[in-house]
């Protein structure tokens, strides 16, 4: 099998692939996607931190500067949101919201929503065991994440419903060569949520409350568009990539049994079982990076107005950073994977992410000491944003 991010049996397993990459073609041209292929840890660690890489160009370039053809107009509203939040912009703009955000999103008030995300991880254990189980996914790692975010967000319980299917379709359009009926999904998903958040943070704007718009909006420097881009990015990225990573992480220990009987037996492995989730199934298997000036990688030139393709799922699994690589070991202690980023587009959210996954797999491992698996899950189709389509287990 060759890299074939289309092909379902390669999203399934694409590691002997990378594996072969790493060792006879770490740097490569992907034609179909028109990208150079970036499979080594060390180069993945080093792109990343390389500010003549950036997540646009067009800070610095239009597109026909660039020798790259204009967005179809049919795609602005989807851009004009992205683009309001931090993640698909560069320094001066990203490095102004980033600092104006993370005053709404510090290190203490995260740790201080612990006891919340406990709370609703106990709640929905809970209510999963006294059914004898079901999708994991839908009734446990799906809600977790949501409710937290929405509640961050101070997003009412009557509209939460929403918001899992917004961010899964606005996600469709990072997908590798996305259909046009894709794009016009995250499209509509993307219009649809802006305008439901803008009226939101309107009404807190008058009449603010104990919540994380109501916090954004008394921000005098941000401005409504990017209150609104800063919300759709925190919804997207602070659940869907904990979603896919909850689901990975147990099929993981379903299929290492005894790194599973292991965690069962030592609870305080949890913090590094979940460093070892997120490397050894990352949900980001690739992030993509704009070439802003020639560079050179493992002797191999690439030019400006290039595209990387930086493939994280290969850069954790690299032998030349981890011991036995592909051993999914719950006590791994030297795990310097890169499921989260690096640089300036660390996630802002990796902090929230880890507590909620240790909340959820302490509770599951605490309420189910006969938890089985049903039946053998599969993948969703996407590559990019790689997890199952659910994960069938029974409590009895």
């Amino acid at each position: 099998m060759r890299f074939d991010p289309w092909n379902p049996d390669f999203v399934a397993h694409p590691y002997d692939v990378y594996a072969e990459l790493r060792r006879e073609a770490p740097v490569s041209y992907f034609e179909p996607a028109d990208q150079w292929l970036i499979a080594r840890h060390a180069d993945v660690d080093e792109l990343l931190r390389d500010r003549r890489l950036g997540r646009s160009y067009l800070h610095v370039a239009t597109d026909e500067e660039f020798g790259r053809p204009p967005e179809p107009e049919f795609q602005e509203p989807f851009w004009r949101v992205v683009r309001a939040g931090m993640l698909d912009v560069e320094p001066p703009v990203h490095t102004r919201l980033r600092r104006l955000v993370s005053k709404a999103f510090t290190p203490r008030m995260v740790e201080s929503l612990r006891p919340r995300v406990r709370a609703i991880a106990e709640g929905l254990v809970d209510a999963y065991v006294e059914k004898g189980g079901g999708d994991l996914i839908a009734e446990v790692a799906e809600p977790l994440p949501v409710t937290v975010i929405a509640e961050m967000l101070g997003i009412p319980e009557r509209d939460r419903h929403l918001l899992r299917p917004w961010s899964s379709d606005i996600c469709l359009m990072y997908e590798l060569n996305p259909s046009e009926e894709m794009q016009h999904t995250a499209v509509r998903a993307a219009d649809e949520f802006a305008e439901y958040l803008r009226g939101l943070a309107r009404e807190r704007a008058g009449k603010p409350g104990d919540d994380l718009i109501s916090a954004l909006a008394g921000i005098p420097e941000l401005t409504e568009d990017e209150l609104i881009g800063t919300c759709v990015l925190l919804l997207n990225a602070g659940h869907e990539a904990t979603v896919n990573a909850t689901g990975n992480g147990w099929w993981a220990l379903f299929r290492n049994p005894d790194e599973l009987a292991r965690l069962r037996a030592d609870r305080s492995l949890l913090p590094t079982a979940i460093e070892e989730v997120l490397r050894w199934d990352t949900p980001a298997q690739m992030f993509e990076r704009w070439v802003l000036e020639d560079i050179e990688v493992g002797g191999v030139r690439i030019p400006r107005g290039a595209e990387v393709a930086l493939l994280f799922g290969s850069a954790n699994r690299d032998p030349e950073v981890f011991d036995d690589p592909d051993r999914f070991d719950a006590g791994r202690k030297d795990n310097p994977h890169i499921s989260f980023g690096l640089g300036i587009h660390y996630c802002l959210g990796a902090p929230l992410a880890r507590i909620e996954m240790v909340e959820s797999f302490g509770a599951l491992l605490d309420r189910t000491p006969a938890l089985e698996l049903v039946r053998e899950p599969e993948w969703k189709p996407g590559y990019i944003i790689r997890g199952l389509q659910g994960l069938e287990l029974s409590t009895r």
